[in-house]
């Protein structure tokens, strides 16, 4: 399956009052994977931007002055969206943004949900801690997730903060995929690995510790809705 985790930061709140996007981040996620694939635009929005909003994400009008149109990304982003499973917290805001730009470009263009499906991460955590809070913040606290870089609000960055919140929110299990997605660095593969240095030695589990090891596998499908990973993965081999 593929998800694909996005969020926008906009002008304002209300897109009644005609409030635009101004810029919008998608993390791509391929089987349980988070990879290195990713969508990112700052937006012209052809507006001024509300003093509220403005203190959320920082993002002004003079930075903003250069960016391209949302006409302009229009292609790009539906091609990378497209098929999708979106993944969004409090999906009806983003949503409803994103469908307003397509009325602007053109009132035939129909809405979003023509393109993709839909999970509100927001909906799913309520669920799962119902009487707690569950905003981002909140959620980086309760799954100790890093988010110290969060001193405004970036459209990029929390589409990735949420791309592991969601993870942890629905199997407890977080992978990272390094395979043909991108390249490694040939400087920094070399600090990591001494290639002068004697082949490691392979220490073979026994059969206690494969007992044991497969115990703790059937537990984890047991609690998670979507199965174990590590399971998963072994029978793809």
């Amino acid at each position: 399956m593929r998800q694909v985790v996005l969020d926008t930061e906009t002008t304002g709140l209300e897109v009644e009052q005609g409030h635009r996007i101004l810029e919008i981040g998608c993390i791509e996620i391929v089987g349980r994977r988070i990879t290195r694939r990713h969508f990112h635009h700052y937006v012209n929005p052809q507006r001024e931007i509300d003093e509220g909003a403005l203190e959320v994400h920082g993002i002004t009008p003079d930075f903003l002055a250069d960016k391209p149109l949302f006409s302009e990304i229009w292609e790009s982003f539906l091609d990378f969206v497209k098929g999708s499973e979106l993944i969004i917290h409090n999906a009806a805001f983003d949503i409803a943004f994103i469908d307003y730009e397509m009325q602007l470009m053109s009132p035939t263009m129909g809405c979003l949900a023509d393109h993709c499906t839909f999970i509100d991460s927001l909906e799913l955590a309520r669920s799962k801690h119902p009487g707690q809070k569950n905003s981002l913040d909140a959620l980086c606290k309760r799954y100790n997730i890093d988010n110290s870089q969060r001193d405004l609000h970036g459209a990029l960055l929390d589409a990735e903060i949420l791309a592991d919140v969601y993870l942890l929110l629905t199997s407890g299990q977080v992978t990272l995929s390094l395979g043909d997605e991108g390249q490694v660095n040939e400087a920094t593969a070399v600090k990591r690995v001494n290639k002068d240095r004697p082949p490691l030695r392979v220490i073979r589990a026994n059969a206690d510790e494969l007992q044991r090891h497969n115990e703790k596998l059937d537990r984890l499908e047991h609690a998670s809705d979507s199965g174990c990973v590590w399971k998963q993965l072994e029978m793809s081999v």
